[in-house]
């Protein structure tokens, strides 16, 4: 299940000028009995108080996990970012890069950059939509735990969710979201793919 709110606000007339604002809420329910055994969320806001539109980008993530037996239950340890925000057209299309400065609290906290660009373009006068974003950063390979021990270096981690959107009638929507992964989910040194058939409803 997956649920987002986006809105850009801009003004431009007062002293702090919100820019775009981001929620995304993602869960699965492969829990027992068909509960919830991931849950992630992600929080994103924009401003600016000058100008020229580039902006300051706040943002936070997080989570938890839940498995059976419960002992081995985990959290998706809280990410903090803060950077600057550029968003452009190309053409009909509309862009926003985003590079950050993340910190993760482990045990041994990771400082790192994160660079994310987003991207929406409408086809077929907008009965179709491309839209989606891909980010790549990196992270300590040695959180300060135990199974991290004699690890050194950093580790580099790419995700990207591009998705296609066809308008059946008024918000009623089917389409494709495909997650893209490296080391998010593994350690190996594999990319992993999860195409989705989806249905979307937009409000």
């Amino acid at each position: 299940m997956y649920f987002e709110y986006f809105k850009t606000i801009d003004s431009g007339k007062t002293f702090i000028k919100p820019g775009n604002f981001l929620l995304k809420l993602q869960a699965d329910l492969l829990g027992q009995k068909a509960n919830i055994g991931k849950y992630y969320m992600q929080i994103s806001q924009e401003l600016r108080f000058w100008r020229p539109k580039v902006f300051i980008n706040l943002q936070y993530s997080g989570g938890l996990g839940i498995t059976t037996p419960r002992q081995y239950s985990y959290y998706i340890v809280n990410t903090y970012a803060i950077g600057l925000s550029y968003p452009f057209k190309i053409g009909d299309a509309f862009f926003s890069s985003v590079l950050n400065y993340r910190y993760v609290p482990y045990t041994r906290p990771s400082h790192d950059f994160l660079f994310t660009t987003y991207f929406y373009k409408g086809l077929f006068n907008y009965k179709a939509e491309f839209a989606g974003s891909f980010s790549c950063w990196t992270e300590n390979k040695n959180h300060g735990d135990e199974p991290d021990t004699g690890l050194t270096g950093k580790r580099f981690y790419f995700f990207a969710e591009p998705q296609f959107w066809y308008k059946l009638k008024g918000g009623l929507y089917i389409g494709t979201k495909i997650n893209t992964f490296y080391h998010v989910n593994t350690t190996d040194n594999i990319v992993e793919v999860y195409p989705t058939a989806a249905v979307k409803i937009k409000l």
